[in-house]
């Protein structure tokens, strides 16, 4: 297994409090058991619910919100890789002290 980050983008949908953000993957990664190609993506959050969708996939995954020691500088993605395939782990969400915990995939999928 092999982990990295991806760089990504993030900037705030609306204004302080906002729900939604965008980001680039540079590499497909998998969520949920379904994969992202890379590209541009829009994340919804919703309690403990993440939607993450392009014009063309649209996944949703329960994840969590965990608060860091500092901010971040800029938006990663953090995957692990296996099998070959990288599965999205978390996004740490630039400018805020926040990062996205994605839930493992769930068996009822």
């Amino acid at each position: 297994m092999r982990r990295f980050a991806i760089t990504a983008l993030v900037f705030a949908a609306a204004a302080m409090g906002a729900t939604a953000y965008h980001f680039t993957l540079e590499k497909p990664a998998v969520v949920n058991g379904t994969e992202l190609k890379a590209g541009d993506y829009k994340v919804e959050i919703n309690g403990d619910k993440v939607t993450i969708s392009n014009k063309k996939t649209s996944v949703d995954t329960a994840a969590r919100i965990e608060n860091a020691a500092e901010k971040f500088r800029s938006t990663s993605v953090c995957c692990l890789g296996d099998n070959g395939k990288y599965n999205l782990q978390e996004i740490r969400l630039g400018g805020t002290n926040q990062k996205l915990i994605v839930a493992a995939e769930t068996a009822s999928k």
